[in-house]
């Protein structure tokens, strides 16, 4: 199901990409998308009004997959963006920006990590702040973009002692052959969202490249309390690393389903993604539009119930 829809004459982009849902303390819901799109709207499921570009990031262009927390009141944006000048593709930094209200506008405050990492998840946990986010393994077997996990000492500090969460385990997560040299095939595990219910750790991501047929969303699940400390879990993808079950991929109304957050409404969970009607992938501009679905957990399995 689409969130929103470009109306003829609207100035709303006609994609949003990497959409990130969040529930303000003013009670309405916000989705936050790459280039720093704002959406709001007091009904879940209807209503979306775009609320402009709403990031300022002084310095810096191409801002990615930003997602949003709150703590204390405040609200704490985090995204990656190049600095102006740099054309290296892998010159993405994780950094962070912050408002006193959801729907912004956020203020750049603190550059968090180096070249090359995008893609963060900030989650507060009762063993403290830790931060899912992606970086590049250029040694591995499957050499490419895994997701890493570093506990945060405070919203703006890294602690420094990251683990490799999900590493890239199947053909099916090849995001381009021979990217950087013959013979190695460039992977890509992405977008990681953690949550954890009913006493398991789940973390969902993405796979392989946008354009690709084989992208998809799918989830790893961990066992450990809730306190734990989430460096030390011991991920396994379902239904197992070496197999593809995707809980979304494309299919005969849409194409490119990747890049989740969740949110938990009035005893059901939904799931945010975005994807593009089936046969846009050749328009010139990026066509993935946020959509949003009921996310089915029975025990460790996740299901997708389609919204019509």
């Amino acid at each position: 199901m689409k969130l929103y829809m470009r109306k003829q004459g609207d100035q709303v982009p006609l994609g949003q990409p990497d959409p990130y849902i969040l529930k303000g303390n003013d009670e309405r819901y916000y989705v936050y998308a790459t280039d720093g799109q704002v959406y709001s709207s007091d009904y879940l499921l209807e209503g979306w009004k775009y609320e402009g570009i709403r990031l300022d990031m002084p310095g810096q262009k191409i801002c990615w997959a930003p997602s949003v927390l709150e703590i204390n009141g405040k609200y704490y944006m985090y995204y990656s963006s190049i600095d102006e000048g740099n054309e290296d593709e892998h010159g993405q930094q994780i950094r962070v920006a912050v408002a006193d209200v959801p729907v912004g506008p956020f203020e750049y405050v603190k550059t968090i990590l180096p070249p090359f990492s995008i893609d963060a998840h900030v989650v507060k946990t009762p063993s403290g702040m830790y931060m899912f986010y992606c970086n590049n393994d250029y040694e591995a077997e499957r050499a490419g973009t895994r997701i890493m996990c570093d506990k945060m000492k405070d919203p703006f500090t890294m602690e420094g002692n990251p683990v490799c969460a999900l590493p890239p385990t199947i053909d099916e997560e090849i995001y381009m052959r021979d990217r950087f040299k013959k013979g190695q095939h460039w992977h890509t595990v992405e977008g990681a969202f953690y949550f954890y219910y009913g006493g398991t750790h789940f973390l969902m991501y993405s796979g392989a490249c946008y354009q690709n047929p084989t992208y998809f969303i799918g989830y790893a699940v961990a066992h450990g309390a809730e306190d734990e400390d989430l460096r030390k879990l011991k991920w396994t993808k379902h239904p197992d690393n070496d197999s593809y079950e995707p809980l979304l991929r494309k299919n005969n109304l849409m194409e490119g389903t990747g890049h989740n957050s969740l949110i938990f409404e009035d005893g059901k969970c939904y799931i945010v993604y975005h994807g593009r009607n089936y046969g846009d992938i050749d328009l010139e501009e990026d066509t993935r539009s946020a959509r949003i679905d009921e996310l089915v957990i029975d025990g460790e399995k996740l299901s997708v119930s389609m919204i019509p």
